[in-house]
């Protein structure tokens, strides 16, 4: 990322990476969700265990995504 010196629009471009990053941050939860829903499904509908591990697990990074987008939505909101 370039800067420019007079910092005219430093505001812009921090806004700009911000936003894209929120995006990305949507897009990466709703792939968590995604495979969580699969996998959820899988241990309640067939008692499939292991699919019970996997979908705790996508739990815990959606928990990690979430918590990465709240940070992101704060900064942006300010």
């Amino acid at each position: 990322m370039i800067i420019p010196k007079n910092n005219v629009h430093l505001p812009h471009i921090i806004n700009v990476v911000i936003y894209k990053s929120m995006k990305e941050l949507v897009e990466k939860v709703a792939e968590l969700y995604a495979e969580f829903q699969k996998d959820a499904t899988a241990q309640a509908e067939n008692g499939n265990k292991a699919a019970g591990t996997r979908a705790r697990k996508a739990s815990l990074a959606i928990e990690k995504a979430m918590k990465e987008f709240r940070k992101a939505s704060l900064e942006a909101a300010k």
